[in-house]
């Protein structure tokens, strides 16, 4: 079934920006409220003061608990730039949940934290017409994989099955979209089997409304090796979720920029997509910390663009809204990849 476009104006606004310019996705929303300190009453607010779990890391549930923090980072990373604002949605779906007894709250998590992003978008269009915002409603990996056991001594058992996960991306699609995403981003793929539930659940929510929104999918590269976690290299990775007919296919998380490169690079070479990429600030020290300075990635990011590798470039962990200033400047007048085929109609 061909579905049309929700909004063809944003659609095209999209299109056109990708067509002239290297688009600048936003930073680690982690990295920030780590910074912010937050204690466990933040993370519970007034709402779940009484829930018998602790609530403390459970970062997309500040969506409901402390929004105005969420719509303050969303708007220092709009200040430097970023034309693409990721809700804080990564771990906002009911299988991730279920760790802290939130299944129940998954929807309203995605819908409110898409509200927050969309009132920050919106608020930065308005004052500047002419560059539009778009929020990218996140659909993260679930801390579960389909394809490899967790129990050594049984290689058959899995701790979810795909209909479990299609059943908890297609609800957190369906807050994201309620609450105005322009476009969904499936990211840090480990299991391509995880990736090709939430492609299926995705594109079930479409055809439910009847409708179809952009869709950008984006891997994780685990170590030297070059491959995936359930073993894939980048070729095979593209291959496997191409079908989807993403707007953008790239790497994300796991290495650094230098690290990333080669990853970005091969997938650059077969891809019909457009090529995304949101790489780590360097590597984690011995404290799990990423010291890499704003202008040491910039100059690396820059060495993407030169190469025409790159439509999307972003950060992911230890980004900070300076690294992501930093980056805007390095790819500043240098062109994207060249598109290879037109957006499928």
């Amino acid at each position: 079934m061909t579905l049309n476009w929700h909004d063809p104006d944003r659609v095209e606004q999209l299109t056109a920006a990708l067509g002239t310019r290297i688009l600048l996705l936003d930073g680690a929303m982690g990295t920030m409220i780590q910074a912010a300190g937050l204690t466990e009453a933040d993370y519970r607010g007034e709402r779940f003061a009484d829930h018998p779990d602790d609530l403390k890391g459970n970062n997309d549930l500040l969506a409901l608990t402390r929004p105005e923090l969420i719509g303050d980072i969303h708007r220092q990373f709009l200040e430097v730039g970023c034309d693409l604002i990721e809700t804080n949605t990564f771990n906002a779906n009911r299988i991730s949940q279920a760790d802290y007894a939130l299944e129940e709250e998954s929807e309203e998590i995605n819908r409110v934290a898409a509200e927050l992003a969309r009132s920050a978008c919106a608020e930065y269009q308005q004052a500047d017409p002419a560059r539009p915002r778009f929020v990218v409603g996140v659909l993260g990996p679930t801390n579960r994989t389909a394809s490899i056991s967790p129990d050594v001594s049984n290689p058959g058992y899995r701790a979810v099955t795909f209909d479990d996960l299609v059943q908890a991306y297609r609800e957190a699609t369906r807050g994201l979209l309620d609450g105005g995403a322009d476009l969904l981003m499936i990211e840090t793929i480990f299991d391509t089997l995880n990736a090709k539930a939430a492609v299926f659940a995705v594109h079930d929510e479409f055809e439910a409304r009847g409708q179809r929104w952009p869709l950008m999918i984006s891997g994780t590269i685990t170590d030297a090796s070059g491959r995936t976690l359930s073993g894939q290299t980048p070729e095979a990775f593209y291959h496997s979720v191409c079908h989807a007919q993403p707007l953008s296919v790239g790497f994300n998380c796991a290495l650094g920029a230098d690290q990333l490169k080669p990853h970005v690079r091969a997938l650059s070479r077969i891809a019909q997509s457009l090529v995304s990429a949101h790489p780590n600030a360097g590597l984690p020290n011995e404290f799990g910390e990423y010291d890499e300075s704003p202008e040491a990635m910039a100059t690396v990011i820059r060495g993407f663009a030169e190469e025409g590798l790159i439509n999307i470039i972003g950060g992911c962990c230890g980004t900070t809204p300076e690294h992501l200033a930093a980056i805007g400047q390095a790819v500043s007048g240098l062109s994207p990849r060249p598109l290879k085929t037109e957006l499928a109609a």
